[in-house]
C-alpha cells in the first residue's frame, strides 16, 4: 500500500510540472515592450531544455532547480504580427504578437473607469477601430506576499467587440499615441477602485523609510483565510449590535408595503456613501425607507423621484409599487412615478440597494435627493431608515486596503519581469485624509516601482484630483483634496514625471467624471513632448514666484506657453484668494498683467500669501495658457493643513 501511495504521489508530482508553462500575462494578441530586451519566462520540469522563438530569434535554457526559467531575446524594433513559440515538452504558440510600447495602466477608479461609462460610450464604442491598441486587465487580487503569476486575464485589440470594458484613460490615452506614432500600444490595466496608495508599494520600500519602517516592522506575516475568519466574525457581532441577527430570506419583501413599520429601524444621513457613516467596510443589501408628505396640489400628475446616485444597484418602489431600477453606479437615478400612485398625506420612498464592493449607498448632491409633484420640489435628504437584508461574501474577506502590500504582491510583482515603456497613474481620491504623508507615500510608491523593475527612471505620468464636492473643503475649513492635489504637485521633484491638471473637466457632484477623453489627451500631450519629443506644450501654468508691491501680490508663472488666457466673456480671473498676517483668505480681484497676475483686495493692506485653486471643489479656476491648459492650483503659504497628523494605520 505505502509503495502504491507514493508512486501515486509521483505520477500527480509529474503531471503538475510536465508541461512548460507561461505566465498569464502573456497570450495571443499581446504587445512586447520595443527596442528593450524582451524577457520571456515561465515554468517547466527542473533541468527541462526550454526553447523560445520570436520572429527571427531562437533562445534556448534549461530550467532551475525548482521549474523556473527565463530567456531574454534582443531587443526589436515596432513590428509584427509575429508569432511567440516556446517548446520543452510541449509547444506554446501565441499569435498575432505585436511589438510596441507598453503602459502600466494603474491607481484607483477613475483608472479603472471604462469606455461604456465615459462621455458618449455608444459614439465612441462605434468608433473604436484601432486594431494595434491592445489591453490586459488584470483581475482584482490581493496576497499577503508577491505572487509569481497573476490570477488571469487576456489581451484584446482596441475594436468594437472589446473596446467598452478598457480602462477609458488608458485608451483614450493610446489613441492620441496612435495617431502620431502608428506604433502599436500595450495597456496592462492593474488598478483597483478605492484603493490607497500603500497598498501598491512593497514591504521592502516601507521597511527602507524613516517615515514608514515602524508601521511596517508591526505587520505580520498575514493568513488571509485566517484573517477572513475573523473578518465574518467581527462583521456578524457588528451587524447583531447594530439590528441585531440578520433577517430569515424572504423577510425583505414586506418592507415593500407602504404600511410596514419600520420604526425599529435605525437612521441614515442621505446621499451619503453608508462606508462614511455606520456601515464601514460593508458590501451587501441595505434597505432604506423614508416618508414625505404631498398637499391635494401636488397630486394628479405624474411626478418625478430622483435618488441622486446610487451605488451600485437599486431598486426604488413609492408606496409599494416598483418606479425604476438601475445596475450602474455612476448613473443619475431619475424614476417617473405614475399619478395613480401618489395619495394626498404620507407617501412612502423604499430603496434596495445592492453594493458589490468599495462604497456602498445613495450619494451625491443633496439637491438631488427630491420627488418632485406639481409644482413642488420636496426634499429628501436628511435621515432615512435603514436594515441590512444580507452580506456578501467578498465583504467578509481581506479587502485591498485591509493592510500595505497586497496589491504590489498580487497586482504588481507578477509583471515585473516584463519590459515597459512607462506608468500611467490616476490615484488619490482614498489618499485625501492623509494627504500631508502622501507627500512621502507617493513618491516612495514611484521610487520603488522603477526600482523592482531594474529600467531607471522611466516615465511615469499621473492625474491630478479633478473637481469634486468632497467635503466642500475651503481655505477657510480647510480642504483634503486641496492638500492631497498639493502632494502631487510635490511629487513633480522626482524626474521623469508629468502631471495632468483636471480642475476644469471634473464634475463638482461626482467624484467620478465622464470627461476621460481630455485626461487622456492631456497624459499623451506629456507623453508626446517628454517621452516621444514630438515638441508641443503639455501642461499649463505653474507658480514661479509671488511679490509684494503694496497692497497688491504679483505672481509669476512657469509654462506659460503662447501667454497667459482667463476663460471668461468678461475677461474676469477666478480662485484666487489673498490673506495678510492674520492667515485668513479673501476671494480676491485677479487681473493679466503680460505673464503675471496681479491679485489684491480692497480690506487687505499687506498681503502676505495667495492661494488658487484651493478647494475641494475647484470649479471656479479659469486661468489657463493660450493653448488651452489649466494652471495648477497651488498656495505660497506654508500654514499649516489639516491632513498633518493623518498617519497610515491598518
Amino acid at each position: 500500500m505505502k509503495k502504491l501511495t507514493t508512486l501515486l504521489f509521483f505520477i500527480l508530482a509529474v503531471s503538475a510540472f510536465a508541461n512548460v508553462q507561461l505566465p498569464k500575462i502573456f497570450g495571443d494578441h499581446m504587445v512586447l515592450q520595443r527596442d528593450r530586451a524582451i524577457s520571456v519566462w515561465g515554468w517547466a520540469d527542473p533541468k527541462e531544455k526550454i526553447t523560445v522563438s520570436l520572429n527571427k530569434q531562437t533562445r534556448a535554457v534549461i530550467a532551475g532547480k525548482d521549474g523556473s526559467w527565463k530567456i531574454s531575446l534582443e531587443a526589436e524594433p515596432a513590428g509584427g504580427p509575429y508569432s511567440l513559440t516556446v517548446k520543452g515538452k510541449n509547444t506554446i504558440t501565441l499569435s498575432d504578437v505585436l511589438i510596441g510600447d507598453v503602459w502600466v495602466c494603474s491607481g484607483q477608479s477613475n483608472m479603472e473607469w471604462t469606455v461604456r461609462n465615459s462621455n458618449n460610450p455608444n459614439e465612441e464604442i462605434a468608433a473604436a477601430n484601432f486594431p494595434t491598441i491592445r489591453h490586459f486587465k488584470i483581475p482584482n487580487t490581493v496576497a499577503s506576499e508577491p505572487q509569481k503569476d497573476v490570477l488571469g486575464g487576456e489581451w484584446k485589440p482596441a475594436t468594437s467587440a472589446n473596446i467598452a470594458d478598457f480602462t477609458a484613460v488608458g485608451y483614450f490615452f493610446a489613441r492620441e499615441l496612435t495617431k502620431e506614432l502608428n506604433v502599436p500600444i500595450g495597456l496592462i490595466n492593474t488598478s483597483w477602485g478605492g484603493t490607497h496608495v500603500e497598498t501598491w508599494t512593497s514591504r521592502e520600500a516601507f521597511a527602507a523609510t524613516d517615515e514608514f519602517k515602524a508601521m511596517i516592522a508591526g505587520m505580520p506575516r498575514l493568513n488571509l483565510d485566517s484573517l477572513a475568519k475573523q473578518k465574518q466574525r467581527e462583521t456578524t457581532a457588528k451587524i447583531e449590535k447594530l439590528q441585531g441577527s440578520l433577517d430569515a430570506p424572504g423577510t425583505s419583501q414586506k418592507w415593500i408595503d407602504p404600511a410596514f413599520d419600520d420604526a425599529t429601524w435605525k437612521t441614515m444621513k442621505l446621499p451619503n456613501l453608508w462606508e462614511g457613516q455606520s456601515l464601514q467596510d460593508l458590501d451587501g443589501v441595505v434597505w432604506f425607507r423614508k416618508t414625505f408628505e404631498l398637499t391635494s396640489q401636488d397630486l394628479g400628475k405624474d411626478a418625478t423621484l430622483m435618488l441622486a446616485m446610487v451605488d451600485d444597484w437599486d431598486d426604488t418602489y413609492v408606496n409599494g409599487q416598483k418606479v425604476g431600477s438601475t445596475r450602474q453606479y455612476n448613473e443619475p437615478r431619475k424614476y417617473r412615478v405614475p399619478a395613480s400612485v401618489l395619495r394626498e398625506g404620507q407617501n412612502i420612498v423604499t430603496v434596495r440597494v445592492e453594493d458589490t464592493g468599495g462604497g456602498g449607498g445613495i450619494y451625491g448632491d443633496a439637491s438631488t435627493l427630491a420627488i418632485e409633484a406639481g409644482s413642488r420640489k420636496v426634499d429628501l435628504s436628511g435621515d432615512w431608515h435603514f436594515r441590512i437584508e444580507s452580506v456578501a461574501k467578498g465583504s467578509q474577506s481581506v479587502g485591498p486596503n485591509s493592510y500595505p502590500t497586497l496589491l504590489f504582491n498580487a497586482m504588481i510583482n507578477p509583471i515585473l519581469p516584463m519590459a515597459i515603456k512607462g506608468a500611467l497613474w490616476y490615484q488619490g481620491e482614498s489618499n485625501a485624509g492623509r494627504a500631508y504623508q502622501y507627500r512621502k507615500a507617493f513618491p516612495l510608491m514611484i521610487q520603488d516601482w522603477r526600482k523592482r523593475w531594474g529600467q531607471g527612471d522611466f516615465p511615469f505620468y499621473f492625474v491630478q484630483l479633478a473637481t469634486f464636492k468632497a467635503n466642500n473643503g475651503t481655505s477657510e475649513n480647510g480642504s483634503t483634496w486641496a492638500e492631497l492635489r498639493e502632494a502631487q504637485t510635490i511629487t513633480l521633484s522626482l524626474p521623469n514625471t508629468g502631471m495632468a491638471v483636471t480642475t476644469d473637466i471634473g464634475d463638482p457632484n461626482d467624484i467620478h467624471p465622464r470627461n476621460k477623453q481630455d485626461v487622456g489627451k492631456r497624459l499623451a500631450a506629456i507623453a508626446l513632448n517628454r517621452t516621444y519629443n514630438k515638441t508641443r506644450v503639455d501642461q499649463g501654468p505653474t507658480f514661479k514666484s509671488l511679490r509684494i508691491e503694496g497692497n497688491k501680490a504679483i505672481v509669476t508663472f512657469d509654462n506659460i506657453g503662447g501667454g497667459l488666457v482667463a476663460k471668461d466673456k468678461y475677461g474676469y480671473i477666478k480662485g484666487f484668494e489673498v490673506a495678510g498676517d492674520d492667515q485668513k483668505f479673501r476671494f480676491a480681484k485677479a487681473s493679466i498683467e503680460g505673464n503675471t497676475v496681479v491679485i489684491y483686495h480692497d480690506q487687505i493692506t499687506k498681503p502676505v500669501a495667495v492661494r488658487f485653486g484651493w478647494a475641494d471643489d475647484a470649479t471656479d479656476n479659469n486661468l489657463f495658457n493660450a493653448e488651452g491648459f489649466p494652471a495648477a492650483p497651488f498656495r505660497t503659504d506654508t500654514w499649516k493643513g489639516i491632513t498633518e497628523a493623518g498617519k497610515f494605520t491598518f
